[in-house]
């Protein structure tokens, strides 16, 4: 809903400004130097990133049209998750969770959150670790520092498309320039004629300069700043996971170790202290 908004702000604002200063909006009406600008950034775009980034930049125009998948709901049911996992651990060891990692889809504890389980990286992730756990071979500080590598290099692959995206709105302005000196180009070929179709060139070369401006700030940087949000949002959930783990191994009981991963939640999807407590009484 905000990217729309954000558009329709941007677009009214400025085509309203411009009416009210008596231009005639057709006259930024100019495909071939959409054609350009657009062309020859996305042409930029492939020659710098391999072609999975590419591709990825484009299935990325879904995310935006879709809100952050994690919201409080989300959290509520994952800090549950957790404390449903380390609970059984602790009464009945760790050993008893080999059934629940292996086949999750079948486990009495994960099939309890549908929803949790349509995160298949997240529910990996927590699988993985608790296998390492079971294993017993492996120091809190190591698994810590294990945690921390592979969070990074999930982070760096996060950001891959968001700094593509990035890198294109930075050229835009440039491609702009281009186009308007192709514009340029075309009237130098036009001086001698009608003063009316000398005008019409010179304000199709300006308008290249403004779309290139326009794309740049308007639309593709802030949508790059938009993938990052929704990046950190997922980055979140993993740094819950891990917060959740150590504070288990450091000999944390299940409840605080869960309230250690609620900790590290931003505050507009943290479940509170009392809603949390709420849902342990039923378990107990």
């Amino acid at each position: 809903m905000n990217i729309v908004l954000g558009i329709v702000v941007v677009i009214g604002c400025i085509l309203g400004g411009f009416v009210m200063h008596g231009g005639n909006v057709l006259a930024l009406f100019q495909p071939n130097e959409v054609l350009i600008i657009g062309g020859a950034a996305f042409g930029a775009m492939i020659i710098s990133n391999p072609l999975s980034i590419t591709f990825g930049v484009i299935k990325s125009a879904g995310a935006l049209l879709t809100p952050s998948k994690y919201t409080k709901v989300l959290y509520l049911n994952l800090l549950n998750l957790m404390y449903d996992l380390l609970n059984k651990a602790r009464r009945e060891g760790l050993m008893a969770m080999e059934a629940d990692i292996d086949d999750p889809a079948a486990s009495p504890i994960f099939s309890q959150y549908p929803e949790l389980l349509k995160h298949e990286e997240g529910i990996e992730f927590i699988c993985d670790y608790l296998r390492i756990m079971i294993s017993g071979s492996m120091a809190t500080h190591e698994l810590e520092a294990l945690i921390d590598q592979e969070l990074e290099a999930h982070h760096q692959e996060t950001a891959q498309i968001p700094n593509a995206i990035s890198k294109v709105a930075d050229g835009l302005p440039g491609f702009g320039i281009v186009a308007a000196v192709l514009g340029i180009v075309i009237t130098m070929g036009k001086l001698g004629g009608p003063p009316d179709q000398l005008g019409h060139s010179v304000a199709a070369a300006l308008v290249g300069t403004l779309l290139g401006i326009l794309f740049a700030y308007g639309f593709v940087g802030p949508f790059s700043a938009y993938l990052e949000h929704k990046n950190r949002d997922e980055a979140r959930f993993y740094e819950c996971i891990k917060a959740c783990f150590i504070a288990s191994m450091n000999g944390m009981p299940p409840q605080l170790a869960v309230e250690f991963g609620r900790k590290v939640l931003f505050h507009s999807v943290r479940p509170t202290f009392a809603e949390l407590e709420e849902q342990y009484r039923g378990k107990r």
